[in-house]
């Protein structure tokens, strides 16, 4: 994966560097803001640069706000599985939605905006949570001809992970960056989710292997 950055094939995906997920914000992981130079100095790596966005109704099913007597990180059975329910956050329009103001945006072939339904949680860029609801960005992809992706962003534990073991599934190779994520480690998710890439065939890499 050292070559990475100068195959035609491989895509950089940025997996949502907004506000809310960085100190400050309403849904903020430690250090988050701390990828930022890092994924800036990535992009100049590879052709295709594809970012994603959390992009919430107000109303979404997903914040717990919106559930009577219920606190945020509670689980809650929906319709298509199991929910954490989260701090209202990424609100469409909002500053929280917002991409973080030192990331380098302007280059980006495509911005994949998901969450956007009221009903359904969308941690993957492949994926609504029902795992069945698609984004399009599979077949954007495959039509640039593009196999092989790189993984860099916010959480590592949910949206990256989730957007990784999709990809895997899908047929695309996976490299997760590991020095340009960070994760939110809910009672022990971050060991999860990276044992299950592991297993799922997700290489681990870092941004000195590109830069």
């Amino acid at each position: 994966m050292s070559n990475a950055g100068q195959s035609a094939d491989t895509a950089l995906l940025m997996i949502d560097i907004q506000n809310d997920f960085c100190p400050g914000g309403a849904l903020a992981v430690s250090d988050g803001d701390a990828i930022v130079p890092i994924v800036n100095r990535l992009q100049a790596r590879f052709s295709t640069r594809i970012l994603t966005q959390d992009w919430h109704p107000v109303d979404h099913s997903s914040f717990a706000a919106n559930h009577q007597g219920a606190a945020p990180f509670q689980m809650r059975t929906m319709a298509y599985g199991q929910q954490v329910l989260w701090p209202t956050h990424c609100v469409q329009a909002s500053q929280g939605a917002a991409f973080h103001s030192d990331l380098i945006t302007d280059s980006a072939d495509l911005i994949i905006r998901k969450g956007f339904r009221p009903q359904i949680d969308s941690y993957s860029a492949f994926f609504e949570n029902d795992r069945q609801t698609p984004t399009g960005l599979a077949g954007y992809l495959r039509e640039r001809k593009i196999g092989a992706l790189a993984l860099v962003g916010l959480a590592t534990d949910y949206c990256v992970y989730y957007s990784a073991i999709d990809a895997r599934a899908l047929g695309f190779e996976v490299t997760l960056i590991e020095d340009a994520c960070r994760a939110i480690d809910l009672d022990g998710s971050l060991a999860t989710a990276m044992d299950d890439m592991r297993e799922k065939g997700v290489s681990l890499s870092d941004s000195h292997a590109l830069l």
